[in-house]
């Protein structure tokens, strides 16, 4: 697509996503079948991984979704060849890239619209000796610092500029080379976008305290079958042996196990009877028993997830008979993006619980909105919430609000689902950016959800 095209296709694609609220009627009981969408962190480190080879790369299971799409984009104006295969299903082949558009104003406001951008400069970096980054967007949930990936970016023997006029990080080498690091903290996109730089250095590089996220650990299995050598796959401590070049593959990404947890919250908050299916229930790690601790009941039924109805339900103690604490942790602890799901369905639980989210300073403030609707929520500081359950005994109240990130926004639409009369949520581009037609999906289950 020429770039004048694509400049107008983006336009368009914005403009249609950019004015539209949902327009939610509460009170109603779902039942049937949800299908988990593609899962869109790994998405975000597999479409960079394409650029380190000129082979075609297939993969399937890609989800419709805002910051998904817009890396797509990002890779067209790239000069990667991108061709849609059906849905879900594309072919990348990224034999001419051109590295002048990494200088490209139209790059440097592409990329810094979504924080997935951050992740092509390692692959860029190994393969062409260059990689540049500008200031990444995505949630505004507190700062997320890109010192982990830099250092290890030095580390290999990269040189890195910032210039600070216009936010843009600049990354080269001749030749990386293998080294021994130990990571300052498990940062998810940190370890990615070093492996993928490490996996054509020369000679090895071991990385202590890297994250293990099962989308990790599918990034660096896609690797391996395009040649990589990587060991440790799984575990914090990952040894990568370089090659000189990577092949072409195919890959089907995991269900988004956010998205899962999303749906548990939302069978309990409404007391619906929801089946969620084909959830690749071995890489959900603690996720089903964190929402068991909140009383709701989660039935594995093979490779499917059963929330029967429950009237009520009872937020666990502690054995000692304290109070609940749920947080934070790297995996295989209960991921960050999460407690906001948990946080609105304690809400309606028997019992109270304490949610620390130790990661991001800005994750809870969407508390207010709850507030506003009955919640009991007392926000302790910026990383702690005291949740009383009301446990059903007066409904949550409707309200006009606005979603501030991703996941409080799916929270705010949990919320004004099982609330007494309708609401309206403003700005659901932000919602749009992490999932795949959740009107449509909902709606074909008992919820009505208007876009207007």
């Amino acid at each position: 697509m020429p770039p004048h095209e694509l400049r107008t296709a983006l336009l368009l694609r914005a403009n249609a996503n950019t004015m539209h609220s949902f327009r939610i009627e509460g009170g109603r009981r779902l039942k049937g079948e949800l299908v988990p969408q593609g899962a869109k962190n790994e998405a975000l480190q597999i479409l960079c991984a394409v650029l380190l080879t000129s082979e075609p790369v297939t993969i399937h299971n890609i989800p419709d979704i805002v910051d998904v799409n817009k890396l797509i984009d990002l890779l067209k104006a790239m000069g990667v060849a991108v061709e849609k295969l059906g849905p879900g299903s594309y072919r990348f082949k990224a034999k001419e890239v051109n590295l002048e558009f990494f200088l490209d104003p139209e790059y440097k406001r592409m990329g810094s619209s979504l924080r997935g951008s951050v992740m092509v400069c390692g692959p860029a970096l190994a393969r062409f000796g260059r990689g540049y980054i500008p200031s990444p967007g995505g949630d505004k949930i507190g700062r997320r610092r890109m010192d982990t990936h830099f250092t290890g970016f030095e580390r290999l023997g990269a040189t890195i500029k910032y210039d600070e006029a216009d936010g843009f990080y600049r990354a080269e080498a001749k030749q990386l080379k293998g080294c021994y690091m130990l990571l300052d903290e498990a940062s998810v996109t940190g370890t990615a976008n070093i492996i993928m730089a490490a996996v054509l250095a020369e000679g090895r590089t071991t990385i202590f305290n890297a994250a293990c996220e099962p989308y990790l650990q599918q990034l660096c299995n896609m690797l391996v079958r395009m040649g990589a050598r990587i060991s440790g796959i799984g575990s914090n401590l990952v040894h990568i042996d370089g090659v000189k070049e990577l092949g072409g593959t195919e890959h089907t990404m995991l269900p988004d196990m956010i998205e899962i947890g999303s749906f548990i919250g939302l069978a309990a908050m409404t007391r619906s009877e929801i089946t969620i299916k084909n959830v690749g229930y071995e890489h959900l790690g603690v996720i089903p028993n964190v929402f068991r601790t909140l009383g709701i009941t989660v039935e594995r039924r093979g490779d499917d997830i059963h929330v029967p109805t429950r009237e009520h339900y009872e937020i666990e103690p502690f054995l000692d008979g304290s109070n609940r604490i749920i947080s934070d942790h790297p995996w295989p602890g209960f991921t960050p993006d999460l407690l906001s799901i948990v946080l609105v369905t304690a809400t309606q639980a028997r019992g109270h619980v304490l949610i620390h989210q130790k990661m991001f300073e800005s994750r809870l403030f969407f508390t207010d909105k709850l507030i506003e609707m009955g919640a009991q929520i007392t926000l302790c500081d910026p990383h702690r919430a005291l949740v009383i359950g009301k446990d059903f005994d007066k409904p949550l109240r409707a309200i006009r609000m606005t979603s501030p990130d991703i996941r409080a926004g799916v929270s705010l639409l949990i919320a004004a689902l099982s609330a007494d009369g309708t609401s309206t949520i403003d700005n659901i581009e932000q919602i749009r950016r992490g999932y795949q037609d959740i009107e449509g999906r909902l709606n074909a289950i008992g919820a009505k959800i208007e876009v207007v």
